[in-house]
């Protein structure tokens, strides 16, 4: 990978810790998610689940609209 671009690419990854944050959600809940296949995509990176920004913000898009349907 260029080393220009290795930066950008990990400051868009987001471990557990600072998607929970994002979501203002216990990380304990974002794994009971993730068990359940329910949450935003995470995947393992090594041992780590990191989040890219990208997935938990269209997470949280999709769950706006599903709500503004009435679902």
């Amino acid at each position: 990978m260029n080393d220009e671009i290795a930066p950008i690419v990990a400051a868009e990854l987001l471990t557990l810790n600072e998607a929970a944050a994002i979501l203002r959600a216990p990380v304990a809940t974002l794994r009971y998610w993730r068990h359940l296949g329910v949450g935003p995509d995470g995947f393992r990176l090594g041992r780590r689940v990191v989040y890219r920004r990208q997935d938990v913000d269209r997470w949280v898009a999709e769950q706006q609209h599903a709500q503004a349907l009435g679902r």
